[in-house]
């Protein structure tokens, strides 16, 4: 019989168990806060009983607990437990530097958020895009939360790939390249209140995996919906769900003038990545024209990331009819209004705001409510099915209708649109990016079409 040497033999069945198991870093040492940097504000942070305590006050702006060290790859886990009503989160990947907005803290939140809106694991872009991955579509990952309560944490940050889970529960699914490093942060947010002062939000047990991650990444089936932000791209996940673009962020296939064959000879650009309507006179359709896709669509999703520049005026339709309306003007079809709310004077004409950013023109308004980013990209989406149609900003629904009904004839007999024969009630159109005059940018235009 062969004989074997135990202390090899352990040896090798030892480093057999490390290699499948994560080897992780504490970040935090239970006894004072050695390895992290406050910056930005001046709210308290205290260690006790192996916790690290954030305690809110007035007069401040956010203030986070920093890590002193830089993370690129990492999964992340920590327990945490906020007082009732005090909003917190912890930074990843995010950074302070002195070009930057002189140094205030911006970059990937995972969010800690104990109000009803119950956005806790979401993502937010702080100081930055705003809002990445809120839950409004996922009531599962939304009672995630346990309020009052400890809550246990996981973030997974692997390349371009980023998701969160809360308490075991599946939260965010995020794709997104703009920031590849930085640190670790526990956020006090600052307060308006005086009642707010002095509620505490608490860490523990928080520890890091460097080594490696991608090798103890949790499987994509126990994820989140993905909601991929890397531009003009459709992601193996997105084309398996049925996702295309409709603007391929290079070159003009696939879109022609409203009133043409062919696309646009002037008024429209693409710089990088990036399709520009130019700045004319702030006439409707008086320079290069809209632009409409060749193909026309049914039943859809619909979503355009695009930014407004100050005072512009835009707008993207769907159910359009380029057959009609041959006189001056823009293509008639319901709009999703892009419109600076503040400096443009249309957001003060039609009726209680329904031409506001993101209503449907002249129609419906959207919820004054709506989640909109000025100066940076927003997302819009449109969610077509039969005749029930909703309007998305950032993650969130600011406008719901049915048309082909009484009320929906009330609506257009009242509106701009009344002398348009069964407008809006078309099967089919095509979708329609509009040249108003103004400077308005485009990316990420892509559609998923539905039975």
């Amino acid at each position: 019989m062969k004989k074997y040497n135990l202390t090899a033999v352990m040896l090798l069945f030892t480093l057999a168990l490390c290699a499948q198991t994560p080897q992780w870093e504490s970040l935090f040492n239970g006894k004072n806060l050695k390895g992290w940097e406050k910056l930005n504000g001046t709210a308290e942070y205290k260690v006790a009983n192996g916790e690290i305590t954030g305690i809110s006050k007035m007069g401040t702006p956010n203030t986070f607990l920093a890590t002193k060290k830089m993370y690129a790859d990492f999964i992340l886990e920590f327990e945490f437990k906020v007082a009732d009503g005090l909003n917190s989160g912890v930074q990843f990947r995010s950074n302070s530097l002195k070009e930057y907005m002189n140094g205030r803290v911006h970059g990937y939140q995972f969010e800690i958020d104990p109000s009803s809106r119950a956005w806790t694991g979401g993502i937010y872009d702080e100081a930055r895009r705003g809002w990445l991955y809120p839950l409004t579509e996922y009531p599962s990952a939304q009672k995630a939360f346990k309020n009052g309560e400890w809550n246990k944490a996981r973030i997974e940050a692997i390349g371009n790939s980023i998701r969160t889970w809360v308490n075991g529960v599946p939260c965010a699914n995020l794709l997104d390249n703009t920031t590849d490093k930085g640190f670790i942060a526990l956020q006090v947010h600052a307060i308006g209140n005086k009642d707010q002062e002095g509620k505490t939000i608490s860490w523990r047990n928080i520890r890091i995996c460097t080594s490696t991650p991608e090798s103890f990444a949790t499987p994509q089936s126990q994820s989140a919906p993905q909601v991929n932000q890397i531009a003009n791209t459709i992601s193996d996940q997105e084309a398996k769900e049925g996702w295309k673009l409709l603007w391929d962020g290079k070159t003009t296939e696939g879109w022609r003038g409203a009133r043409l064959t062919t696309f646009p000879s002037k008024g429209w650009v693409i710089d990088n990545g990036i399709l520009k309507v130019m700045k004319s006179d702030g006439g409707e359709s008086t320079n290069g024209g809209d632009i409409v896709t060749v193909k026309k669509y049914k039943n859809f999703i619909l979503k355009a990331d695009f930014m407004i520049t100050p005072g512009a005026n835009s707008g993207i339709k769907y159910f359009v009819n380029t057959e009609i309306n041959k006189g001056a003007g823009s293509s008639i079809g319901c709009e999703f209004q892009i419109l600076d709310d503040q400096k443009h004077p249309d957001a003060k004409l039609g009726v209680k705001g329904n031409r506001t950013l993101g209503s449907l023109y002249d129609l419906i308004p959207a919820d004054s409510t709506k989640p909109f980013r000025p100066g940076f990209f927003n997302t819009a989406m449109v969610v077509v099915k039969g005749n029930k149609i909703e309007h998305w900003l950032n993650g969130v629904k600011i406008v719901e209708y049915e048309r082909g009904n009484q009320m929906w004839r009330a609506l257009v007999a009242y509106s701009k649109y009344r002398d348009w024969e069964n407008f809006g009630d078309w099967e089919e159109g095509n979708i329609l990016l509009q040249d108003h005059g103004d400077e308005v940018l485009y990316k990420n235009v892509k559609i998923k079409e539905l039975p």
